[in-house]
């Protein structure tokens, strides 16, 4: 099946050309069923349930409530994450329909779900990680340009989607900053088949965030996000008004150097996304917490409207 193809039958059933993307610790079988009942592909790691067997449940439950609606399980591939195998097999046993895979390129992994009928996708930051992921015949290519939140590019949609579209002619998905339907449009008129929206649905009341932290994301703006490395080793962006409430210098943080990443589910990594959160630039469409079908409609209304907008 071709890109075009493959971007026509997932969008068969959907209201809109977008992803959810799939939030640690925020995203959660509720936010999935939510997402998927309001007309976009909803996702969740699979590390947010506490444990394999809490993941089995959810996923079970997905499965059960949007019925044939494609959603999503992230899995990260990173040797760090001591319940991949666990994990995977659980994935494996309910054919979840598309597996997003992260912070590693694993060919025998993508092997392993193709051949039991998952889509795979590979989220990248570099045109150079998006020809490593096209070689090892993944079906989809998220394309994470600088605004993103949780670990982030650094590199302008703009030049990112020129530089894998000049040689990617499958799926293709953009990420980084898209918060409202003008974006989401633009993401397509870039050549994406889908955009992937994130942070918007940490303000969503199935999304497993504090009061504060909804509250962060619909008074943040653009000004409030800040870029580091200095709590996972690879750079992320964090909301300032968080740092500052644990007594950090959001504008004097040190750099980490060597050690490598921690996605294990525990130990400094966890701290970071619980304690110290995590959002993208693109918070400043966002207007209020409510139920993610209520931001949805919406977001299918601005769409519509931006399309209208230029004769389409």
């Amino acid at each position: 099946m071709t890109g075009r193809e493959l971007a026509a039958s997932l969008k068969q059933n959907l209201r809109l050309p977008v992803m959810a993307g799939p939030m640690f610790i925020a995203s959660t079988a509720d936010l999935v069923i939510a997402q998927c009942r309001a007309g976009i592909i909803g996702s969740m790691p699979a590390l947010n349930p506490r444990s394999t067997e809490a993941l089995d449940d959810d996923v079970a439950r997905i499965r059960e409530c949007v019925g044939n609606a494609p959603y999503a399980i992230n899995l990260v591939a990173h040797k760090s994450n001591s319940r991949l195998e666990a994990d995977l097999d659980v994935v494996l046993r309910n054919k979840v329909p598309i597996v997003v895979l992260a912070l590693a390129a694993n060919p025998d992994l993508v092997r392993t779900l193709q051949a039991n009928g998952s889509l795979v996708f590979q989220d990248v930051v570099k045109d150079r990680h998006a020809r490593k992921c096209a070689e090892m015949g993944v079906d989809g290519i998220i394309a994470v340009g600088a605004g993103a939140g949780g670990h982030t590019g650094d590199t302008s949609p703009f030049a990112l989607m020129q530089e894998i579209r000049e040689w990617w002619d499958g799926l293709l998905l953009l990420a980084g900053a898209i918060a409202n339907g003008r974006s989401v449009l633009a993401a397509e008129v870039l050549g994406a088949d889908f955009a992937y929206i994130g942070s918007p649905f940490l303000a969503s009341t199935e999304a497993n965030t504090q009061v504060g932290f909804k509250r962060m994301i619909v008074e943040g703006m653009s000004k409030d996000i800040v870029v580091t490395n200095s709590f996972t080793g690879v750079n992320a962006n964090f909301l300032r008004p968080s740092l500052l409430e644990h007594g950090l210098d959001p504008d004097n943080l040190a750099k980490r150097v060597g050690g490598g990443i921690n996605i294990d589910g525990g130990g400094d990594n966890a701290k970071a996304w619980k304690e110290i959160w995590s959002a993208g630039q693109g918070i400043g469409a966002v207007k209020r917490a409510e139920p993610a079908g209520d931001y949805i409609d919406w977001l299918v209304a601005d769409y519509t409207a931006a399309r209208r907008a230029i004769g389409l």
